[in-house]
Order: structure tokens, then C-alpha cells, then sequence
């Protein structure tokens, strides 16, 4: 399997590491990158792993999210044999706002 990250995924995968790093430090930025790491070896392992998100049930695609840590959420789909990575944010957002910003 390969990972392919949309941008506005990038963008928020890089909003959250950015907020870890003002909020807790470069220790924590740096654990929340590897667990990052870490799932995104695990999908390519066993893609299903990840729940059927509900905000995602009115699109063509079957979108599935993983929780990263207590705040950050990664939505992906696959086709294939590719895990496309289509959004990740902190979860206290508003869900209706974080599925609008998706694809």
C-alpha cells in the first residue's frame, strides 16, 4: 500500500504539530510526529483499522478516521491499494466545520 496525503490533510497535519510545539514543546511535537509515523505504518498494514467516520456517510467514497492522540483526528479512504490521507485536525473543532474542509 502506498500513502497519499492531500494538501489541505498536509496543512492540517502541520497546524497541529505547530500548536503542540507553542502549547507542550518540542518533546511533545516530536512524540505526536512519531505517532503519526506510527499509525500511517499501521494503515499500510491494515487499512481497515480505522472507524467509518458518520460526517463522511453523504460522499461517493468510504471515509474512515483514526484518532492520533487525544486531540488530533486523521481521515483517510482507500482505493486500491492507496490510503488517500484527505484531512486531519484537532478535534475540538466543530465536526460539521472539519468535514466541510475535506475533499
Amino acid at each position: 500500500m502506498t500513502v497519499v496525503w492531500q494538501t489541505q490533510a498536509q496543512k492540517g497535519r502541520r497546524q497541529v504539530a505547530a500548536y503542540i510545539n507553542r502549547q507542550f514543546g518540542l518533546n511533545r511535537m516530536k512524540l505526536f510526529r512519531q505517532k503519526v509515523d506510527q499509525t500511517i505504518m499501521m494503515l499500510m498494514q491494515s487499512p481497515n483499522i480505522g472507524s467509518i467516520d458518520p460526517l463522511y456517510a453523504d460522499r461517493p467514497f468510504s471515509y474512515r478516521s483514526v484518532i492520533i492522540n487525544g486531540l488530533s483526528k486523521m481521515v483517510y479512504r482507500i482505493d486500491d491499494d492507496v490510503i488517500h490521507i484527505v484531512g486531519f485536525w484537532d478535534c475540538r473543532q466543530e465536526p460539521q466545520n472539519q468535514a466541510a474542509q475535506t475533499e
